[in-house]
């Protein structure tokens, strides 16, 4: 198996399968009223042959994925920070008891944005979440 290093790069771990260079950190498991994260050990490059085994779901309801963080590309940058992390902070309860065996923490701009904050109530967010909360609604509207 690949040893992902992400060339340190600092990741964004709610990032779409489809951008360059994403990476599958965790596979989406629960309920579909109460999804939550498992997170893998290594992460996996995403690769064309992975998301056609998604079919006939989006890779998005069924993995959490990082890619590179787009910075000024992103809509929830605001030039210095990333108003989506700081949302789902502010918004979203906690939900893990304790840090997440997270392979991506290191590189990952919640993390190096909002520490363990961010990582408490990283397991419930779900990229392609058709049932989402008003909390987590609110949580993830761009602001600007």
């Amino acid at each position: 198996m690949e040893n992902i290093d992400a060339n340190k790069t600092t990741l964004c771990p709610s990032a779409r399968p489809e951008m360059p260079d994403s990476v599958v950190f965790g596979l989406i498991s629960g309920t579909v009223t109460e999804p939550h994260v498992a997170y893998l050990r290594q992460p996996l490059p995403v690769t064309d042959e992975l998301i056609a085994k998604a079919s006939p779901v989006t890779p998005a309801e069924i993995f959490r994925t990082a890619a590179p963080c787009a910075a000024k590309g992103c809509q929830h940058f605001d030039g210095k920070d990333c108003r989506l992390a700081m949302q789902i902070v502010e918004k979203l309860p906690t939900v893990a008891e304790g840090l997440p065996p997270c392979s991506i923490r290191r590189d990952c701009r919640w993390w190096q944005q909002e520490g363990k904050a961010a990582c408490m109530r990283c397991p419930q967010v779900i990229t392609d979440n058709y049932s989402p909360s008003e909390l987590m609604v609110e949580a993830a509207k761009p602001q600007g």
